[in-house]
């Protein structure tokens, strides 16, 4: 039935009568005009007559029905329920409720006629009916309601459980959450007197200990610059909400060139404190390989980065490296072949390590080593090409080949990487029993778990001063100038020929090289383009435009070298005054690609990242698909207003 059509019939008994009164008053003058009037009063009241009886033998039937599908009771009966109960037609229009549904749900009024979505958060019946139940909330109390299907219609019960719902908000809302921090850049001030260190360390923890405070979580010094901190759900919620105001307030505390930094992980939803422990430090330790200066929250092994826009310290210590390469030396001792392999579409840095370390497992360790590499989508082929002329022995071979030639005992290193979803052969890598991993990018959630050694380090400029180090620890007697001009190479291009990303380290590692035989004029001449990609290039930085201090450019061409001449145009467009990030939106094999650069001001990281991409704070790319330019330019702008006002907001 309609939505109170049947309350019409107040209004046909009046009308009715007001014609019976006009019939009565025509009588006198006109009997024609009588007869008529009064015919029309005949037919009103037949009408309400009609109207009423079927609406009553509608509401037996139905009610009649429910009360049969609850319990086999009377209808009279489904009055007595503690708890309120409607019938609704099949169109969802109430026709009958009891005492306890008029009180409760409708502050006394008559509901019939009124469609039960009303009291149902504005959902339809038959989408609900015959369900689990939903939650509702009405009149200031919540409901739980069920359904259940009768002939024409639906019997409806409503169970109040607010008392319930609002003790397990309350019980959420006070779970704990374990957040570990830590002061990540405290060597920065570690060569200042002692009486600075101090003062810089204690200004951290008052900080830490006011933002604690503020709060009422309690706060634990668990370490030198470790510290642990537990928060309310409820509290957390607020802290997300405001994007972590505690980052700025650390960056306040200077001295000299230097600012004060932290990192920290924290976990929300763990069902025990123990385990949100534990999942705080695995998101610290997410933080800091991300180049820390940022709070990575994890939940259900998701997460949710905030900050991150500082530069990662270098860490002058080699300690850690040569640690590295006696793990290294004891995993090859241990294996029967070495595969070096790197990212799709490997570039320099990531071939230049490879050609470097497969010279010591192949000549200081005599193991069989080769390079797993697709030569046809590299981006380094001059390379590629260099190092086939001047080498004796082929050291590439084909993911094909390589995975019908591994067995148990081969040891697979990986560089320039630590992500599954970008490795050159997943196959190879779900094949092989022992992985090595170095890499320099910051920390992805999908990174490579099962490493038997993983040198991530991120403040190191490339993948080829990490493996220089390493070298450097292990026999390095069989380096020549070809794999030391290799590795040079792959470190002037992510420094950006020593522009960003040096540190002290980058530079000893060149130094090192240079001892090796590398040379600088051959080093450049593997950075020339053919004449087609010089074209390429220049038309994209031609078409580029300037938004909020970011270089934006769509190639317009789907050329074969559109890869290659796309990452040297952003490359190209950092040098134009005012331009502090740059990006190319590219389309390659029916997939929109964005290749992203900056000098460090912008961490195009953070970009990348909320378009599915990810790299490093000044080079990162994403993949988004096939979608149009369009849409992908569009999509570009909205997250880089995303990031910078989040970055104003600091």
């Amino acid at each position: 039935m309609k939505k109170k059509h049947w309350t019409l019939s107040p209004w046909f008994i009046i009308f009715a009568a007001a014609m019976m009164f006009m019939a009565t008053a025509s009588y006198s003058y006109n009997i024609i005009l009588c007869y008529i009037e009064l015919g029309i009063s005949v037919a009103a009241f037949a009408v309400v007559f009609v109207m009423s009886f079927k609406f009553n033998n509608y509401i037996r039937s139905i009610v009649k029905s429910a009360a049969g599908k609850i319990s086999g009771v009377e209808s009279d009966y489904l009055e007595e329920y503690k708890f309120p109960v409607a019938v609704a037609g099949e169109k969802g229009d109430i026709i009958w409720c009891n005492s306890r549904f008029r009180k409760n749900m409708c502050s006394g009024k008559s509901p019939e006629g009124e469609n039960i979505s009303a009291y149902l958060s504005d959902r339809n019946i038959n989408d609900v009916k015959d369900g689990e139940g939903i939650d509702v909330a009405v009149n200031g109390r919540e409901y739980t309601a069920f359904f259940q299907s009768v002939d024409g219609g639906a019997v409806c019960q409503f169970i109040e459980n607010t008392f319930y719902k609002e003790t397990a908000r309350e019980y959420q809302a006070s779970r704990p959450c374990v957040a570990i921090i830590t002061f990540d850049n405290a060597d920065d001030f570690a060569n200042e007197s002692d009486e600075v260190y101090s003062e810089i360390v204690i200004s951290v923890r008052s900080c830490l200990q006011k933002w604690a405070a503020e709060y009422d979580a309690l706060y634990k010094k668990i370490s030198d610059n470790r510290y642990m901190i537990i928060f309310r759900e409820s509290d957390v919620e607020k802290l997300v909400e405001a994007k972590f105001p505690v980052l700025r307030q650390i960056h306040s505390i200077k001295y000299n060139q230097h600012e004060a930094t932290i990192s920290a992980g924290l976990c929300r939803g763990a069902k025990t404190i123990k385990d949100s422990e534990a999942n705080a430090r695995k998101a610290l330790e997410m933080a800091l390989g991300r180049g820390g200066d940022q709070i990575a929250v994890i939940r259900d092994n998701s997460y949710e980065f905030f900050g991150g826009t500082a530069v990662a310290a270098e860490k002058v210590s080699k300690v850690r490296m040569r640690v590295i390469a006696n793990a290294v030396s004891r995993a090859v001792a241990d294996c029967d072949k070495v595969y070096i392999m790197g990212h799709r579409f490997s570039d320099l840095d990531c071939v230049g390590a490879s050609i470097g370390m497969q010279c010591i497992m192949e000549r200081s360790f005599n193991r069989y080593s080769k390079i797993v590499i697709d030569k046809s989508t590299s981006m380094a082929q001059s390379m590629i090409e260099y190092a086939e002329e001047k080498l004796s022995s082929d050291i590439f071979i084909m993911p094909d080949e390589a995975l019908r030639g591994i067995t148990p005992k081969s040891l697979l290193i990986i560089v320039d990487t630590h992500i599954k979803t970008s490795l050159e052969s997943m196959g190879l890598f779900e094949k092989s029993k022992k992985v090595i991993v170095v890499d320099h990018h910051r920390k992805a959630v999908n990174f490579i778990d099962n490493a038997l050694v993983f040198c991530h380090e991120p403040s190191a400029s490339s993948a080829s001063e990490m493996c220089s180090e390493i070298i450097s620890y292990l026999d390095d007697k069989p380096l020549g100038y070809v794999q030391a001009n290799a590795l040079l190479s792959g470190i002037m291009l992510d420094t950006k020929n020593f522009v960003i990303k040096t540190g002290v380290r980058t530079f000893e590692a060149a130094a090192y090289l240079k001892k090796k035989g590398a040379n600088t004029v051959t080093v450049k001449e593997m950075f020339a383009d053919s004449i087609d990609t010089y074209r390429e290039k220049v038309d994209i930085v031609c078409n580029a435009h300037i938004y909020k201090g970011c270089a934006v450019s769509v190639a317009q061409k789907d050329a074969d070298d559109v890869r290659l001449a796309s990452a040297q145009a952003a490359d190209e467009m950092l040098t134009i005054q005012g331009v502090n990030a740059s990006f190319v939106i590219y389309k390659d094999s029916h997939r929109i690609n964005i290749s992203a650069r900056s000098y460090g001001k912008i961490n195009v990281q953070i970009i990348m990242e909320k378009l599915g991409g990810g790299g490093h704070q000044t080079m990162a790319a994403a993949q988004l698909g096939n979608i149009s330019k369009e849409l992908a330019y569009q999509q570009l702008l909205a997250v880089i207003d995303e990031v910078l006002d989040d970055v104003s907001h600091e």
